[in-house]
């Protein structure tokens, strides 16, 4: 059930499997029928809650928070998400997917500022230090997978020190910074009825 970064790219064998034609036994006969405005909508909505792992419930108080804000109110929704400890502990890959950092986090691996932190959806701020707990457990398991895998490069808002373990917020994220390929207008249209 933790899927790795494997299933992030279009080599994703789940993804492969139903490009072609939509599930269910009627598909060959159905066809591929054109989206409503509705179905679209839904669908960014969708791609958004399953690409961050957030729930309706959660994704809705994170949306109300952004219409709070006094920028436009896609961007803001996004760099919420983007700021959630889980992502982030992701982004600095001291776990190999969003779903075994969340993982990680619950089981008390990561501190933020010294503290430790058990919640994934905790958000992170400029200049907040995210680190492994100083047990050798928590470190040689967190060493374990960095060596495994090479790494790619963190997102310009966030900095890794491989030695220590230890991650900075240096800056909020922007919406050039968030990679994820997704229209948020069209999420603020689906949300806002």
């Amino acid at each position: 059930m933790l899927k790795g970064t494997r299933c992030d790219t279009a080599k994703c064998p789940m993804e492969r499997q139903w490009r072609s034609q939509p599930p269910g036994m009627q598909a060959m006969r159905r066809g591929r029928r054109k989206s409503s405005a509705y179905g679209i909508r839904l669908r960014e909505k969708q791609k958004v809650k399953r690409y961050y792992g957030v729930w309706e419930k959660q994704f809705m108080l994170y949306f109300r928070q952004a219409e709070r804000a006094r920028e436009k109110t896609g961007t803001v929704l996004l760099r919420l998400l983007e700021r959630r400890l889980d992502n982030v502990v992701y982004s600095l890959q001291l776990a190999p997917s969003r779903p075994s950092a969340r993982v990680t986090i619950v089981h008390g691996h990561i501190c933020v500022n010294g503290r430790k932190v058990d919640r994934p959806s905790y958000q992170v701020r400029e200049g907040d230090v995210i680190s492994v707990k100083s047990s050798e457990k928590s470190r040689k398991f967190i060493r374990e997978r960095i060596g495994s895998e090479s790494l790619a490069p963190q997102p310009p808002w966030l900095e890794l020190d491989v030695e220590r373990l230890e991650g900075k917020v240096t800056a909020m994220p922007t919406r050039d910074d968030i990679k994820i390929p997704v229209e948020e207008q069209l999420i603020v249209e689906m949300c806002s009825r």
